[in-house]
């Protein structure tokens, strides 16, 4: 093994380490996703609610995850990503008491919404984070480690639910199971939190907060010294060339980059994967199955979800972004026509849902899951990413809200079989969204991806490139 050889793999140790501790604020995300599937049907009796509030009590989650995803860029822009960060997962510790303790459902709710802001924070600042410290040539496995993270917080949890309810007659799941479903999110909370202090800020950050002396030390490890120095020198000039406004994300080019951003966000809950992950019991009791079964089919669900979102990581670097929108998309359309048609036709009493439920986890879990994450994150300008991210991010949560709120009463008016082709209708919208508008971003640099969205510059056109300028200096004169 070369030098070279050698100081790649200590920089991914580095970098990989790094992103995994940033990922974990995906883990909360996918515990808060799972736990009410659990809890919800138990819940439904205590408090005595009423199909509306039965949504009202997953959707409440979403409407604080909205207003944390708005805030999450002006104060990971102000205060740093690491530090928003480490306030977030306060809130989530804050929220998993508060939802296991209360005597009213206003209460609950309201600990509900708490949760909501810490986890629209992280939905957005964990991936850009990822996305400002990776390589390249590796960014898209590293950003799509929040995705694993979500997925396994998902699959643990239907776990740790279906344990919980095992403790206990229904009386006792009634009382008291639902409340230790919410209250054992305290622990990956504060496991985030904890190790939140021993990753560095985001270089990027840094070098915008004309901090350079503090980035070079994380771009050096990351890089070693050649790349770093390139690094600098095209951070430097976008941040340059941008004015750092929201107004910038409308001129010609980057509205492009704000359409597919705010476009594949939409498309990513539409298409129904959130009412199929936090309905997941519900669904299969309407199809036939009991409640310990319902709970167990659930589980394999998560699993589904967690072995193909491993596949979507060792292939988004290798396949492409683009490709795989395109086949999930595609395959996600195929599989809610035909559970629409089991449900329309009353032949839901074998494993024909259970299958196409499977089918349409994976297909999402290797496409739309993991990649709508990853372009979010890279595919706008420097200075303006962490408020395009939270654009991007609240039209996501915005998107969440109206499918889980209206698929209790969209299953009881409509029936299974309409919504699931509704949502079906949308995921042939996604594959065609993505074969005209969205680009393909493997392999490219931030600060080249940018340029897709840019018009050329003068030096260019002429063939001087910022990698000639970059060996001409050492990183510390660059800075």
């Amino acid at each position: 093994m070369t030098v070279k050889q050698k100081n790649e793999q200590v920089s991914m140790k580095f970098v990989t380490l790094v992103s995994i501790v940033s990922a974990l604020g995906g883990l909360l995300f996918g515990f808060d996703t799972a736990v009410v599937s659990g809890a919800v049907g138990f819940m439904e009796q205590h408090f005595d609610l009423s199909k509306i509030q039965v949504g009202w009590a997953v959707s409440s989650l979403i409407i604080g995850c909205i207003a944390g995803a708005a805030i999450s860029g002006i104060l990971g822009d102000r205060f740093g990503r690491k530090r928003v960060l480490i306030a977030a997962s306060l809130l989530f510790i804050i929220s998993s008491i508060g939802t296991a303790v209360p005597e009213t459902f206003s209460g609950f709710v309201i600990a509900r919404m708490i949760g909501g802001i810490g986890i629209g924070i992280t939905s957005t600042l964990c991936p850009l984070y990822n996305a400002e410290i990776a390589p390249a040539r590796y960014r898209g496995r590293l950003v799509a480690l929040n995705q694993l993270a979500i997925v396994s917080g998902i699959f643990l949890t239907y776990f740790v639910n279906l344990w919980i309810s095992g403790f206990g007659d229904e009386a006792w799941g009634i009382s008291n199971s639902w409340r230790w479903m919410f209250g054992v999110g305290a622990v990956p909370g504060l496991l985030f939190l904890l190790l939140l202090f021993l990753v560095p800020e985001s270089p990027r950050w840094l070098i915008k907060q004309n901090r350079p002396a503090d980035a070079l030390p994380i771009l050096l490890r990351i890089h070693g010294e050649e790349l770093a120095k390139k690094e600098v020198i095209d951070i430097k000039h976008s941040f340059a060339t941008e004015s750092g406004t929201i107004r910038q994300l409308f001129k010609p080019g980057l509205r492009i980059a704000l359409v597919v951003g705010v476009g594949l966000a939409v498309l990513q809950q539409i298409t129904g994967i959130n009412a199929v992950l936090y309905y997941a019991p519900e669904i299969f009791k309407a199809a036939g199955a009991g409640t310990n079964a319902s709970l167990v089919q659930t589980i394999l669900v998560g699993l589904i979800n967690l072995l193909f979102t491993l596949v979507a990581m060792w292939l988004i670097d290798k396949v492409g972004r683009k490709a795989l929108l395109l086949i999930g998309s595609a395959s996600m359309t195929v599989c809610l026509l035909v559970i629409g048609i089991a449900f329309q036709t009353g032949q839901t009493a074998g494993p024909l849902v259970l299958v196409f439920i499977l089918l349409y986890v994976a297909s999402f879990a290797i496409s739309l899951g993991p990649v709508v994450w990853v372009m979010m994150s890279e595919i706008f300008p420097n200075r303006i990413r962490g408020k395009a991210i939270a654009i991007a991010s609240m039209a996501l949560w915005a998107a969440d809200y109206v499918v889980s709120q209206t698929f209790p009463p969209l299953l009881g008016s409509a029936g299974p079989a309409a919504t699931f082709w509704i949502y079906g209708s949308m995921a042939l919208l996604a594959f065609f969204f993505t074969w005209r508008v969205v680009p393909e971003t493997r392999g490219k640099s931030l600060e080249q991806i940018e340029a897709l969205w840019t018009p050329k510059t003068p030096a260019a056109v002429k063939g001087t490139s910022e990698s000639d300028e970059a060996k001409a200096v050492s990183p510390i004169e660059a800075l």
